[in-house]
């Protein structure tokens, strides 16, 4: 049976694994990632640690199951990073996705017409280049499935490819090529950018790897996850962890700009292969489990995440109360970055269990906005929501997230489907899968179904609404940023 090495450099840790033919996830090796924060909104990571971190967990694995014939590697997308190319060693400290430190060179390139978001590597590049005051010619830049592609070829490859690429803010609409004019308004030469390349197909060989497997797939770590749910041409998935991500295909047809849609959802690409891209969208929850991890390790309401669903279950509601979880603001749909976290609704009669129930809930309720705002733009309807991250392990959480999009919620058989996703691309681009194989191997653990009515469904949401309503605009300042 034919074999893939999954790679998977996530927010907070580095998964390597086997995938077969199957879709089955074998020798999985994990490690945490050390991630520093100088100052608030301002997240670091070691790149030159990420590169021997991946080496040795890839090692393992690769002992463990005797080889592997490919190479899938999946990443936190927009993480940035600058290296010397002689030295093959990082140039500073790699930006996080989430570092905000430019949060203010992207409101003045606003004002010259130039639509940024911090969130994007755009503008973490040039802070870096900035600092790093080496010529051109003496440095590169990668986002992290560039770097590990550069670090497993020995310095042969220096590759994006469409998923990631999008992600940057650097890019033509058309994501095959750098936009000259981008480029041109941030002070960045070429010379540093990576060759774009599909995220399916023969991309190098991968000599620091025993046996020298061909990286065959390089993709984003969401579009990973909604391939490793088997989202192939329709679906949706949300990955449940820090924050939260709903991911739907589309077809063929490219956005206009790659701006935000007003659902507020983001164009993306889920997949390319050599002769033709793949878009999809996405929406955003900025707190989820960071909301639960919150109410554990600040409020002290349960001694452990894994603890709060028995707690949330010890009551069958929250007796009126309601948790906004905006601790960092709002994404999707409405974008405001000025919105805080709140309770409503408390009582002397309030305890522990309601409290937690409600931070469930709000979770709940914000996977329904997400789910709402991708049927709106796109104009269609779902059978089920896929899912998978850490918090998929709360059965409570499940439950309520059924009754408030009034869905089915399909569990994904891999915690994080972000590794299966990369090992089952990465057996397509080596010609051992179609895309449409995949598709039929999706095999959830469970499928929870909603027990609420919809006029129960429909009355809770409202007073949702009004909850979103009384949170938002908590900094007007922050309220009026738009990115």
């Amino acid at each position: 049976m034919v074999r893939a090495l999954a790679i998977d450099v996530g927010t907070s840790s580095v998964r390597t694994a086997i995938v077969d033919e199957t879709g089955v996830v074998s020798s999985l090796f994990q490690q945490r990632l050390t991630i520093s924060t100088p100052q608030p909104g301002e997240v670091e990571l070691d790149a030159d640690e990420i590169g021997r971190m991946v080496l040795d967990l890839a090692a393992r694995t690769l002992a463990e199951a005797g080889g592997a014939d490919v190479v899938g590697v999946t990443n936190q997308r927009a993480t940035t990073v600058v290296f010397d190319p002689a030295t093959g060693r990082a140039v500073g400290p790699a930006l996080g996705w989430q570092d905000l430190r430019t949060v203010f060179d992207c409101l003045a390139l606003q004002e010259r017409g130039l639509r940024l978001a911090p969130n994007q590597s755009a503008t973490k590049l040039r802070w870096l280049i900035e600092r790093a005051q080496r010529p051109a010619s003496e440095v590169r830049f990668a986002t992290i499935e560039t770097w590990i592609a550069w670090l497993l070829t020995r310095g042969e490859e220096h590759v994006t490819d469409h998923s990631n690429a999008a992600i940057t803010g650097l890019v033509d609409v058309d994501v095959t090529t750098w936009h000259e004019p981008t480029l041109t308004a941030l002070g960045i030469d070429p010379v540093v950018l990576p060759r774009i390349v599909s995220t399916i197909g023969p991309v190098a060989t991968a000599h620091a790897l025993a046996g020298a497997p061909t990286i065959s797939a390089l993709i984003g770590d969401q579009p990973a996850s909604l391939f490793g749910q088997c989202c192939v041409t329709h679906g949706a998935k949300i990955t449940f962890g820090t924050g939260a991500m709903l991911n739907m295909p589309r077809g063929p047809s490219g956005p206009a700009a790659m701006t935000r849609y007003d659902s507020g959802c983001f164009p993306i690409v889920v997949r390319s292969d050599a002769t033709s891209v793949t878009w999809g969208l996405e929406g955003i929850v900025l707190s989820a489990g960071a909301a639960v991890d919150w109410a554990v390790e600040d409020l002290g309401i349960v001694e452990s995440a894994a603890a709060s669903d028995a707690l949330a279950a010890s009551v069958s509601s929250s007796e009126g109360v309601t948790f906004v979880p905006a601790l960092s603001g709002l994404g999707t749909p409405r974008w405001d970055f000025g919105a805080r976290g709140a309770f409503f609704g408390l009582t002397r009669g309030s305890g522990r269990a309601q409290m937690m129930r409600a931070v469930l809930e709000g979770v709940a309720q914000r996977g329904a906005d997400l789910v709402e705002a991708a049927l709106v733009e796109t104009e269609s309807q779902l059978e089920e929501v896929r899912v998978d991250g850490g918090m998929t392990a709360n059965q409570t959480f499940l439950t309520l997230l059924a009754d408030a999009t009034g869905l089915p919620i399909a569990v994904s058989p891999e915690r994080e489907a972000t590794t299966r996703g990369a090992g089952l691309m990465a057996l397509v681009g080596a010609g051992h899968l179609r895309v449409e194989d995949v598709e039929y191997m999706w095999h959830p653990t469970h499928v929870i179904e909603p027990t609420a009515s919809d006029g129960v469904r429909a009355a809770r949401r409202a007073d949702w609404a009004n909850a979103v309503e009384r949170a938002a605009g908590t900094i007007p300042a922050l309220s009026g940023i738009r990115f």
